[in-house]
């Protein structure tokens, strides 16, 4: 099946996972395309196919003959969508050979330039965007649909030389919960790379330390007419918390290796409020740093209004893998000799996110990330080069080579 085709059926497929759900997966319709894949595994060709209890799909493109004892490498990508953005009825549109300007979604909205200064290196590409009512899907579908047919290139062509290649697809990646059942045993890699990245050559194995905190506010509702030194508003009180964050440390500020504080979720009365936040750094001070702040900024707030009043929950989410993939630099090496070899300048730079990589990393399985092609990810004007979608296959199938040699 031609690149494209493949993306464009399995973007069809709603697979939006869910942060409320506390099922694994989160949303049976992961499910649907998960099976999908395992049978289109098995139909290319592939050995070792299997899909488990928890819905990861795992399979083997065998070693060509006299590359069996090479280092067995994996491509992982996950099938989940978004929860941030409705990934039902994508409505696909293609430009060929973009012009370099604003694109149209619809009569209401229009992706510009001077918002998204990054389309402009994708003059002459061709182009798949969204019609502004969805997200498209491309993280991490284009990421799956690379993977497949890179897996497809190989088992079609046993002239070409490798090792033993394992490939993995995991739900739930995109509500931090990709990896909680992931068997590294039985996938069985030395090493991995995910393929969930973004602009054409980025290469990342740097990413955010994570944490999510949610804060419950349990205020005293009077009426209003008679509330003087006796109401303690839910809402007030969480604006106020939010107010004692540092402004300049919200990701519309931030940049690089700079962390953040970002609230994603308020819901509230007078009586009863929450506000959920979710706290990154790729600096483990400064991330142990920001959780400690928070967690003085409540206890302020605790002595002015009451022990009861404000009950913090915080968890860390993952880590920065870059102490977990720096002891094996041949995984850097390899992935750059690849992109070159592909015709693709290597963009090395630290993930404002994360990825399973991290995850699996500290697992025991050393993960970097590399580039799909895709933009502007869970939300309406994401976007994706399938020019750039051809190189990333390309650069796991040099690396299929590369691995052994």
């Amino acid at each position: 099946m031609e690149l494209k085709d493949r993306f464009l059926k399995y973007v069809s497929y709603d697979t939006q996972s869910s942060e409320q759900s506390r099922t694994f997966p989160s949303t049976d319709k992961q499910l649907v395309l998960l099976r999908e894949l395992a049978d289109e595994m098995k139909a290319l060709g592939m050995t070792e196919v299997t899909m488990d209890a928890h819905g990861y799909v795992m399979g083997t493109v065998p070693a060509t003959p006299g590359c069996e004892s090479a280092p067995v490498v994996g491509f992982i990508a996950h099938v989940d969508t978004s929860p941030d953005m409705s990934g039902k009825d994508v409505r696909p549109r293609t430009i060929e050979e973009y012009d370099g300007g604003d694109i149209v979604l619809n009569g209401q909205l229009t992706m510009r330039v001077a918002d998204f200064p990054d389309l402009a290196f994708f003059k002459g590409h061709t182009l798949i965007h969204t019609d502004g009512t969805t997200l498209l899907g491309a993280d991490d579908k284009a990421g799956v649909a690379e993977i497949m047919t890179a897996a497809e290139y190989l088992l079609a062509h046993p002239e070409i030389a490798h090792g033993k290649i394992r490939i993995g697809f995991t739900p739930d990646e995109e509500v931090g919960r990709g990896v909680d059942y992931f068997d590294v045993a039985a996938f069985g890699a030395d090493f991995a790379y995910t393929v969930d990245g973004g602009m054409e050559g980025e290469l990342e194995y740097e990413n955010f330390n994570a944490a999510s905190a949610k804060i419950a506010v349990q205020g005293r509702n009077v009426h209003p007419g008679y509330a003087k030194n006796k109401m303690i508003n839910a809402i007030e009180v969480a604006c106020e918390l939010n107010a004692m964050l540092p402004a300049a440390e919200r990701p519309e500020h931030t940049e690089g290796y700079e962390g953040f504080y970002h609230c994603v979720g308020f819901d509230g009365t007078v009586e009863r409020a929450e506000i959920s936040y979710i706290i990154r750094d790729h600096d483990t001070a400064k991330f142990e740093q920001k959780k400690s702040y928070l967690w003085s900024a409540v206890d302020l707030l605790k002595k002015k209004y009451g022990d009861g009043v404000l009950t913090l929950t915080l968890k860390d989410q993952y880590f920065n893998m870059r102490k977990m993939v720096e002891p094996h630099p041949q995984l850097i090496d390899k992935a750059m000799e690849a992109m070159r070899m592909a015709g693709v300048e290597p963009l090395v730079r630290p993930i404002r996110g994360g990825t399973d990589g991290a995850r699996l990393s500290f697992m025991g399985l050393p993960c970097p990330n590399l580039f799909t092609g895709g933009m502007n990810f869970h939300g309406k004007f994401e976007y994706c080069s399938l020019t750039t979608m051809r190189k990333a296959v390309q650069v796991i199938l040099n690396l299929a080579q590369l691995w052994a040699k």
